[in-house]
């Protein structure tokens, strides 16, 4: 049984997570000016920056994830009495606390003059406990120069294949690090990318249904499930600390510590190469769609889903922009008409997602990074049901209009389709209200079997109208 003292790196060790990394997104998203200026202003000098950030946005340490097994070493080594240390290359603003949350004895840390790593951490405790005096658990490839100095390693991953260099010479102990693939593409949440289906409403409502329109459609959802993904991972990037507080969200990739921010970081830059990439292949019109969609998701993650109402029109204005990005992708004209009422929808749709989180929700308390509390649920139902009639006023209104007499012959059945689109939103609001449905209203829509169907009716009581029903047959040779 060895009496050396174990020392700790923290970030990607003890923690499964880097505070330098989460001190900028946390910056971001409560100061991002004062962050963009500190990161541009000590660009060189890391140990300044990370004295920067850190005061920008101070963390909770008592949040961040942690590495199960060293923490068990941790502990283990307490018991046997020996000293356990935590040395880090971040600011000793955060370094200290978290030694002190982790009942670790001493700690060495950056000082905003000098970074605290590779090297310069091998000299600090090789003058603190003396050459080949210390057990040393670290992650990175900086680690070497004080793995070589100590006497046991404890190696996290394997980087730069530190086991099997290390192993002629010490006692090597390996933890497996790293991420999978699974969890990066959980981050990316592929299931949000059926909202993406909305691109399709102008070539449904010009009666449009060529294979070329469709293949342009197919594109454009591709540009946009990529630019919701860059902007989910910019979200969880932005909201780690919140993530944390809650009770499901904290199991998600970035809160949990399951894939490294970096990671997220190059996942975020790729997916924007391809969003913007797909919208120049598709044209002017709908790459500025998309560049307006990415902006106005990005100011939403930032800011406007702390304020209340804002954040409602918002959500309705990012789910028309899809309608208005499959317009552009084909060629095909939104109706004014369509867009005025497809909005409101949106409107009642959002506050359905607030209703639902709130209903959900375990206190009377604000939702953490939201405007809202259990006591806002009777205005939120409100504006939802004001959502609902605008809409169907709207329909109505349409109906009458000159494109709706060319394009719907039998004007009556319009009128009936008014029924399965008012149980619909009822139905939506209902479930909502009473939080029996997804997070997301759009996803639990596309899933639920009931709703889906009362859809299905109201396409093909429009379909009957335009007299789409009896073309099809003649064309098939049934009449």
């Amino acid at each position: 049984m060895s009496d050396r003292p174990l020392v700790l790196d923290a970030d990607g060790t003890l923690l499964r997570t880097d505070m330098l990394l989460e001190c900028l997104w946390a910056g971001l998203g409560r100061a991002p000016w004062a962050t963009i200026r500190a990161a541009l202003s000590h660009l060189g000098d890391r140990a300044a920056l990370k004295a920067e950030l850190a005061r920008i946005a101070p963390l909770r340490v008592d949040l961040l994830p942690v590495e199960p097994e060293i923490v068990a070493l941790a502990e283990a080594a307490k018991a046997e009495g020996r000293e356990v240390a935590l040395a880090s290359a971040s600011d000793a603003s955060l370094v200290e606390p978290l030694a002190a949350h982790h009942g670790l004895s001493r700690s060495f840390a950056s000082d905003g003059d000098t970074n605290l790593k590779g090297t310069t951490k091998a000299e600090a405790l090789v003058a603190a406990y003396g050459e080949g005096g210390f057990d040393y658990a670290g992650n990175d490839t900086s680690d070497l120069a004080i793995w070589e100095r100590g006497a046991d390693a404890i190696v996290v991953g394997d980087p730069a294949g530190a086991t099997a260099r290390l192993a002629p010479d010490h006692t090597v102990t390996h933890i497996p690090g790293g991420w999978a693939w699974r969890d990066l593409m959980r981050a990316l949440r592929p299931h949000q990318w059926v909202k993406n289906i909305l691109l399709v409403l102008p070539v449904l409502a010009a009666h449009e249904f060529g294979l070329g329109y469709f293949a342009l459609v197919a594109l454009g959802m591709a540009a946009f499930s990529a630019a919701a993904s860059c902007i989910y991972l910019v979200n969880d990037l932005l909201d780690l600390e919140a993530d944390r507080l809650h009770p499901t969200k904290c199991r998600r990739p970035f809160a949990s510590g399951a894939v490294p921010i970096g990671v997220g970081m190059a996942a975020t830059v790729a997916l924007a190469v391809i969003a913007l990439g797909l919208g120049a292949l598709l044209g002017p019109a709908f790459l500025g769609v998309v560049v307006l969609y990415m902006l106005l998701s990005l100011a939403y993650s930032l800011r406007l889903k702390r304020l209340r109402w804002i954040d409602i029109a918002t959500l309705a204005a990012l789910y028309t922009l899809r309608v208005v990005a499959g317009a552009a992708a084909t060629g095909v004209e939104a109706s004014v008409f369509m867009l005025i009422f497809i909005f409101p929808i949106f409107v009642t749709l959002g506050c359905v997602k607030r209703l639902t989180e709130l209903t959900l929700a375990s206190g009377d308390d604000r939702l953490p990074g939201r405007g809202y509390g259990r006591p806002d649920r009777p205005d939120l139902l409100n504006v939802a049901i004001l959502g609902m009639v605008g809409a169907l006023v709207i329909f109505f209104l349409y109906s009458f209009s000159e494109q709706a007499l060319m394009l719907y012959p039998d004007q009556w059945i319009l009128w009936l389709a008014l029924i399965p689109i008012t149980w619909w939103l009822t139905r939506m609001i209902r479930l909502g209200w009473f939080g029996k449905q997804d997070y997301d209203p759009i996803v639990f829509a596309l899933k639920d079997k009931r709703g889906v169907g009362l859809l299905l009716i109201t396409l093909a009581m429009m379909f009957y109208a335009a007299g789409l029903w009896e073309e099809w047959m003649i064309r098939l040779g049934l009449i």
